[in-house]
């Protein structure tokens, strides 16, 4: 499937049970791109029949004699680098379908979304030859205890549209590693992929019903979660989702994992280094990646007293020396919105911080010369109280609040004055002092000097920013059901 506003790309059948289904019902999905807002392709919409049908495949691929649950971990392994190689080969037309739908900007596209999922089907794949599913040790109480992990069932996986194909990939490499199947529900704003991902899948001779791809909204994912043949939820999305998915996998006794929102803090320290030609790249990652729609950034900058006017200044001319537009130049730094309802949503906070008294300083609307798409310009607010809505509610646009902090543990309090603990960053010249900074703040994932995530390592949140860990060896972990078999 190539996406292009030429020649929108239309597909009139559904992924289940490794090949290309009819569905249940005449309903499509409808894509318009982000920067053009053209349609740009359609999809069928699943059914609660067409899940039934996803999880029946799902189960037969997990069960069967010769079932996925069943192949020897180093099997599954080969088969999840032939997946990677094969993405690779698409990683291209990945990229560009995620750029048209979201609007990320390409040249991120093709750094995340085109290689990361590659770089974590090999990870686990790596991880399924080397690691002990099995191990026997001496019994307390005499004899022996052999503990097994073994591959927890079918996943009902629910993927935002901010990262498609690398939040899928953060659930099915461990997945598949581990030894389950899965039924993957895409977010109605980024479809397309998923098509060209399916490809992926046949190419790369995965058996039949080990990934099943149901698009819709949130009655399809709300049905999926509930469905009596899905042993394991993971999701990634809002947080107030997550409680809804939360209580009914409690109600059901389900494990689940829950990757949610955030509302970070970049704690800039007195001594930090505030040269925009030395630190730009990395504080671009930390707080404006993706056109801020990232649920890792912090978006509330820190700032001491005794430097306050000159980080706002730099944030000013940081913001304004943004690229803004198309999401396919590969010049743009910060593309439209993903959708005219998110556009709204952002446009909304706006308006709420300039009338709880915070000081726009640039930004704050929609760039004049870009008169098609869902763009928001780079926006800094400052004079910000912690407690104003726009440093304690997720955004998830190119919004920035600097909010001025005077002794260091005021700094720290704020960072931890939020309901949300996804990420973080602290800006120092001492690495180490950093670091001790870094471990004061309450959060799951926090960086010193840049924020990047590491494959090999967890990531997730606390409080309010979700259940769980993916990524690492964790994330595998969290795939399996622990069984001890005492002799």
């Amino acid at each position: 499937m190539t996406v292009t506003t030429d020649k929108p790309a239309h597909t009139d059948t559904l992924f289940i049970d490794g090949g290309w289904a009819t569905p249940h019902s005449s309903s499509r999905i409808e894509v318009r791109s982000a920067s053009t807002e053209e349609i740009i392709g359609s999809v069928p919409e699943a059914d609660e029949a067409d899940v039934d049908d996803a999880v029946a495949a799902a189960n037969r691929a997990f069960a069967d004699t010769d079932g996925w649950s069943h192949w020897d971990p180093s099997r599954r392994a080969d088969a999840l680098d032939r997946l990677a190689d094969e993405y690779e080969k698409r990683a291209e037309d990945l990229a560009q379908a995620v750029s048209s739908q979201n609007g990320m900007p390409i040249s991120i596209a093709r750094q995340l979304e085109g290689g990361f999922p590659i770089a974590l089907m090999r990870y686990y794949a790596g991880l399924a030859r080397t690691n002990s599913f099995e191990e026997t040790n001496p019994h307390m109480l005499g004899g022996t205890t052999t503990v097994t992990r073994e591959p927890i069932g079918v996943v009902g996986a629910i993927v935002p549209w901010n990262f498609p194909l690398t939040l899928a990939a953060f659930k099915y490499a461990p997945a598949l590693a581990a030894g389950c199947t899965l039924v993957i529900k895409p977010s109605p704003e980024t479809v397309l992929d998923s098509v060209i991902f399916a490809e992926a899948v046949v190419a790369a001779g995965i058996p039949a019903g080990v990934i099943n791809i149901v698009p819709g909204g949130r009655e399809v994912g709300a049905y999926l979660v509930g469905h009596p043949g899905i042993d394991k939820v993971a999701f990634t999305g809002s947080t107030a989702a997550g409680r809804t998915i939360a209580e009914q996998c409690g109600r059901l006794l389900r494990p689940v994992t829950l990757e949610l929102g955030g509302k970070s803090a970049t704690i800039i320290l007195d001594d930090a280094n505030l040269d925009l030609a030395t630190i730009g790249e990395n504080l671009f990652g930390a707080t404006f990646l993706n056109n801020g729609q990232t649920c890792f950034l912090g978006t509330r900058v820190l700032a001491p007293r005794s430097r306050y006017d000159e980080v706002v200044g730099m944030f000013e001319a940081f913001a304004n020396s943004l690229a803004v537009g198309d999401a396919l130049d590969p010049a743009t730094q910060i593309g439209p919105m993903a959708s005219a309802r998110q556009r709204d949503r952002v446009e909304g906070y706006i308006a709420k911080g300039s009338g709880d008294g915070a000081r726009l300083v640039t930004g704050g609307g929609r760039p004049s010369d870009l008169d098609k798409g869902w763009f928001v310009q780079p926006t800094i607010f400052a004079d910000v109280d912690n407690h104003h809505t726009i440093a304690q509610e997720e955004i998830f646009g190119p919004v920035l609040s600097v909010i001025p902090y005077g002794e260091e543990s005021e700094a720290i309090s704020l960072a931890n004055d939020t309901d949300f603990g996804l990420g973080g960053s602290v800006w120092t010249a001492d690495d180490d002092h950093g670091l001790e900074v870094a471990r004061k703040i309450r959060t799951g994932t926090i960086g010193v000097n840049r924020y990047m995530v590491d494959p090999s390592a967890p990531f997730g949140g606390v409080k309010d920013s979700g259940i769980g860990r993916e990524l690492g060896p964790d994330a595998m972990h969290a795939y399996q059901a622990i069984k001890s078999i005492y002799r």
